[in-house]
């Protein structure tokens, strides 16, 4: 996975280099390295990510519920 393919899958899923990191329960600074290209990305964490950007980008959000307050 290319670093700019790993930072697509971070927009895609609305994740930062941050919620990445408390989610796997890693270092920030680990994730930081993938995202800068220093550390290349592990096979199975590029397919996790490539699986969920995947999902996001089929899905979208839902805009049903665009300026809703609590009622």
């Amino acid at each position: 996975m290319t670093r700019e393919r790993f930072s697509e899958c971070l927009l895609h899923i609305r994740w930062t280099p941050i919620n990445l990191a408390s989610a796997l329960q890693c270092d920030l600074s680990w994730v930081e390295a993938l995202e800068a290209g220093n550390v290349a990305v592990p096979d199975g964490l590029a397919a996790w990510l490539e699986t969920l950007a995947q999902c996001h980008e089929k899905v979208g959000v839902p805009t049903a519920y665009r300026g809703r307050g609590h009622d």
